[in-house]
Parts: C-alpha cells; structure tokens; sequence
C-alpha cells in the first residue's frame, strides 16, 4: 500500500526501536521522512537503511526538549518537501524510580523529555500545518502507564497522562485547521535483542495475548493514524498492547 504517497513526515526518536519502525513503515507508505532523534549519527544512519530500499529519508539530530530544535526541524521538512503532512511525536525515555526516592532532577528529566518534547513537537508541525489547506496529522507514542498506576513510574506514568490529555485538547482546538491529532499506547514491546525472549510471567498472565509486541506493530498502528483510513478519527488513543490495558495492570 501507498497511502501517503508524496506526504512529507518527522518522526522524532526515530533512529531505534519502535520510532524506526514507524519512520520505515511511513516509507514503506511512500512518505518522505525526516528521522529526528538526539543520537544525530544513529539518525542519519537509519535514514541511510529506509533510502536503500528506494524511499526518500534524511536524519536529523534534533533535542525535543529545545523549541529551536524542534522548530529546525519543521523547517528542515518544509525546504526539503515543501510541506509537512505528518508528525509522529515518539521520542521520549522510560526510567523508574521509587517514589519516595524520586530526585528533582530525575521527574523534571522525564516530564521535559516525554510532555514538554510532546508539546514544542506538536505546536511546532500544528503552526505549519495550519498554513497547508489539508491541514495535517500528528501522532503521538503514549503508553498504557498513561492509563494505569506502576511501581516506580510516578514519573514516566505522569508523563504518558500528560500526553493523553494533550491529544484531547489539541484535537479539540486544531480540528476547524484540519488537523488531526491521536495517539498510539504500546504496551510491553520487545524493542531489542538484550530484553528477555518471553513475557515475565506476571505480565503474561494479566496480558490476553500473553507476548511481546514487535515495533513493526506499534508502527502499523501508528501509520493507520497517520494515513486516510482514519479521517474520522481525531482525540483517541490507540492501545496496541495485547489486551494488556483492558485486562488492567496492576503494579507492573
């Protein structure tokens, strides 16, 4: 399939894990993509593979946490493709902490990262899509610890809310733009060789299809929102979790 031929998209975070999977499969759709990742070496690099296979892609180092960053690199898209038709706001770090252990620098390291990044993204693509007469769509990675409370997660399950509330509203007010903004909420996903082969078992057995996602996935999720298929679909987050939201997580 090709539905976003001749679309020009950023994927922030997209040099590993399930933010390259979503910038290859946005390729794959035909997109031209911007990798926008604080490794700048590893974004280059990824960009490198998804023109290999014939696609267009350019890596970018970009820090989610800078506005001038961020708005680099909507420029950067704009001069290259003249336009912006997709943001998939994905970079962010996980990190636990206890809670009664948790440093000042450790929440403001995470929330600066994963919401602040989500927003200086998405206003950032929102104010250029707003001069395109298709307006355009932003997709943001959340997580079901958005959902849920976890052990050690006071920080990164803050974060993961902010940015279910953020779609809410931001959808809300840049509908009348024609821009669409929803999210993608993995669940446990195996993002590389060094994670275990299986679930631990406590996971698997509050988890209906008791396995790990792949990235590819999380990305054939994130490019549905992202494509035509869902042009009635704005302020919604998708779980892509195995079932693991519906069966409630607990403490993991």
């Amino acid at each position: 399939m090709r539905r976003l031929r001749d679309q020009a998209a950023i994927v922030t975070g997209g040099a590993r894990g399930i933010g390259r999977a979503i910038a290859a499969r946005l390729a794959a759709e035909g997109a031209a993509v911007l990798i926008a990742d604080l490794d700048g070496r590893a974004a280059e690099a990824a960009a490198a593979e998804i023109a290999r296979g014939g696609a267009e892609a350019a890596g970018l180092r970009v820090d989610v946490a800078l506005r001038a960053s961020v708005e680099a690199a909507v420029a950067e898209a704009v001069r290259r493709w003249g336009r912006l038709d997709v943001l998939v706001g994905n970079a962010g770090i996980m990190d636990r902490m206890a809670f009664l252990e948790m440093t000042d620098d450790f929440w403001r390291r995470v929330l600066t990262v994963n919401l602040t990044g989500a927003f200086l993204s998405g206003q950032a693509a929102a104010r250029q899509m707003v001069l395109q007469p298709e307006g355009g769509r932003i997709v943001f990675t959340a997580s079901n610890s958005g959902v849920f409370g976890g052990r050690g997660r006071a920080a990164y399950g803050a974060s993961k809310a902010g940015i279910i509330n953020l779609v809410q509203s931001m959808a809300i007010e840049l509908a009348g733009h024609g821009i669409r903004v929803n999210a993608v909420a993995p669940g446990p996903t195996r993002t590389h060789a060094g994670q275990p082969a299986e679930l631990w078992p406590g996971v698997a057995q509050r988890m209906p299809l008791a396995r790990y996602g792949t990235p590819e996935e999380i990305a054939a999720v994130a490019a549905f929102l992202a494509a035509p298929e869902s042009s009635f679909v704005t302020g919604h987050v998708y779980a892509a979790d195995g079932g693991y939201t519906a069966a409630g997580i607990m403490e993991g």
